[in-house]
């Protein structure tokens, strides 16, 4: 073997080195409890007794009013913050049971939610949410705030929302509000 071919042997194995401790040192990274999120399939262990169902309260528009109006929920507790915020986010999903507006259109998944450990949940929606969103700047008001305040209400370790569409960052829903910053909670446009 000449000397080149000897010199650009050498840089491929550097090179492969290098990218081997690269992969290994990312893999740490991702192990879960080690990130900067809260893992959604991060379970805590079962307990024998059966769980007791919890109340929690969601926001949905009405078409009498631009306000948000609460309605109670019974469900069965997770066994992870991220894990219980997906289960709320799921009941906004399936609409109101007393006759309220659904703020989302219903062909809209959830398809993920993370909670960082500084309380900020982002919150992925399948593309549906901005392609079949009804017009107008209450609408987006109503939708963001739906999502937002029921998330901040029930899980007060959730201090603000960060809504993604298809797991990037969109500028808004349908023209009007700016989505490129996390949101807090709003209740002053809950009916009373």
């Amino acid at each position: 073997m000449d000397k080149k071919k000897l010199a650009i042997l050498a840089v491929l194995l550097v090179v492969l080195v290098v990218l081997i401790i690269v992969y290994f040192n990312l893999g740490e990274e991702s192990k879960p409890g080690t990130g900067p999120f809260i893992p959604s399939s991060q379970e805590e262990p079962e307990s024998e007794e059966q769980k007791e169902p919890a109340v929690i309260v969601l926001f949905f528009p009405s078409e009498r009013d631009g306000l948000l109006h609460r309605e109670e929920r019974e469900i069965i507790p997770e066994s992870s913050l991220a894990q219980q915020a997906k289960r709320i986010v799921l009941e906004l999903l399936s609409g109101s049971r007393l006759g309220f507006l659904s703020p989302i259109p219903p062909e809209t998944r959830l398809r993920e939610l993370y909670i960082t450990n500084d309380g900020i949940a982002y919150v992925d929606f399948s593309r549906e949410l901005m392609d079949k969103h009804l017009s107008g700047s209450s609408a987006e008001m109503t939708t963001i705030f739906s999502i937002v305040d029921s998330l901040c209400y029930n899980l007060k370790e959730v201090k603000k929302v960060f809504i993604l569409i298809d797991g990037g960052e969109k500028k808004t829903l349908g023209g009007h509000i700016d989505l490129a910053n996390p949101f807090q909670p709003i209740y002053d446009i809950v009916a009373k």
